[in-house]
């Protein structure tokens, strides 16, 4: 057996079509390494776009609404979330962070408060009920 590095070993002759299978293989890791990296540069850009578009849409909503104060206990965990929202610069503060949650947490809760308007109703109607019977009884003394 004959080592490569022996001065009397020939090489072996090559094929061409396992060179252009290697050649194509590698123009595609090549392509596709090259997307990849185009794909990962555009990410902090996409990021920040999008951070933007959520801070712009938070800033509108926030900006359109009437201000009204409300002190709230919150647990701990709580706590810890508005602040991370405020660090992060969605919000300029807790209360900003809070009143945005609350707002959200009304509209996915719509169907609630349908019922709880329902009740109210319902309730209101009762009541005008119970001042006629009275009303009556005192006219009628």
């Amino acid at each position: 057996m004959s080592s490569p590095y022996d001065p009397r070993h020939e090489p072996e002759p090559i094929d061409d079509l396992v060179l252009r299978d290697e050649l194509e293989h590698d123009d595609e890791k090549a392509r596709a390494a090259s997307s990849v990296r185009e794909m990962a540069s555009r990410i902090p850009e996409s990021l920040s776009a999008i951070g933007r578009d959520i801070s712009r849409t938070i800033e509108r909503a926030i900006s359109a609404k009437d201000d009204y104060v409300v002190a709230v206990k919150v647990s701990h965990e709580a706590q810890e979330k508005l602040e991370q929202l405020v660090q992060a610069g969605v919000f300029r503060s807790r209360a900003d962070a809070a009143a945005f949650l609350i707002d959200e947490g009304i509209k996915t809760q719509s169907a609630l408060f349908d019922r709880v308007q329902q009740k109210l109703s319902e309730i209101e109607r009762l009541r005008a009920e119970l001042r006629g019977m009275i009303n009556e009884g005192k006219s009628g003394v």
